[in-house]
């Protein structure tokens, strides 16, 4: 009989410490928690090795500064990275990050030649190509998480809007993570019915662009950090649909060659997730307004690829 799935996840912050949590309270599998900062990782580990009793969740928990432990893992996600600080333009932080998340593909893609990456760093899509081209994984095995959290966050304003359970909505989201994200309204259902039958223009275009702008209206909140709870959870669901073969549709950033118009680069759609990774691209129709924002939101990554010279 196989044992226990393995997931490594990099960056024990709150992303990758919360991640860790949600997969031990699903039993979904052992853990390696891997930071730089000695004790971090170790101490988080424990501290959730302990909970276990209590929640009766049977699952092996490590905590790691170095990268053997997460030998042979089925999920690596990628957590680690700087946020951005005062001061700092946005491409300093793409230096940055570039650096941390190729050096960590390089480390986790030697010790699991055959393990799927779901990146969280940001900025997403273009961290995801770093990941893609650093590890030389084919591209059914490297993807990014920023529309599941995307339309998570979409969903959550559209059930608060019409006081409906969370689990009768589904929302759509395209396009690169951040504020040229694409929503697709007449994609996105309450119980089946058209969110455009049931909420007006006015309050929809709010919930739009409150969607757009979800990760900033948390750090706006929070002031000493980002969102944590639903990132996170949005890679455990990825991780999940893979693990337990699924097939379930989720909006992911994944290598397009020519699908939507967009070749050679990492940007949000909706795929097929199952046992074998992405294993279809779901291509939809989309307006000339709808294309045209996709293509803008492209066009935003592929500034990003430019800068780093990947």
């Amino acid at each position: 009989m196989a044992g226990r799935h393995k997931i490594t996840v990099v960056g024990a912050g709150n992303v990758g410490a919360t991640a860790a949590h949600w997969i031990a309270a699903k039993e979904l599998a052992d853990v390696v928690l891997v930071d730089i900062v000695e004790g971090t990782p170790q101490g988080k580990s424990l501290d959730l090795a302990q909970a276990a009793p209590i929640d009766g969740f049977d699952v092996k928990l490590v905590g790691a500064n170095s990268y053997e432990e997460t030998a042979n893992s089925d999920v690596i996600i990628i957590t680690a990275g700087l946020p951005r600080k005062p001061g700092m333009s946005r491409d300093d932080l793409l230096k940055t990050n570039s650096d941390i998340v190729g050096g960590v593909t390089d480390q986790v893609a030697k010790y699991s030649p055959n393990a799927f990456i779901i990146v969280v760093s940001n900025p997403l899509d273009a961290m995801t190509q770093v990941a893609f081209v650093r590890s030389g994984f084919p591209k059914n095995r490297v993807m990014g998480m920023a529309g599941v959290l995307d339309s998570a966050r979409m969903r959550c304003f559209i059930a608060e809007e019409l006081n409906v359970s969370v689990e009768n909505v589904t929302a759509f989201v395209l396009g690169g993570h951040g504020d040229t994200m694409v929503p697709l309204p007449r994609y996105s259902t309450v119980a089946g019915i058209p969110i455009t039958e049931l909420i007006p223009k006015d309050r929809l275009d709010a919930i739009i662009n409150r969607t757009a702008n979800g990760g900033a209206e948390i750090v706006g909140l929070l002031k000493t950090g980002s969102a944590f709870y639903a990132p996170s959870l949005g890679a455990v669901e990825m991780a999940e649909a893979i693990l337990k073969d699924k097939k379930k549709i989720l909006p992911c950033a994944v290598y397009l060659e020519g699908e939507y118009g967009i070749s050679n680069l990492f940007v949000g759609v909706p795929v097929k997730l199952g046992k074998n990774g992405i294993e279809q691209i779901i291509e939809i129709s989309l307006t000339n307004e709808e294309r045209a924002a996709l293509q803008k939101s492209a066009g935003a990554v592929q500034e990003l690829i430019d800068v780093m010279g990947i």
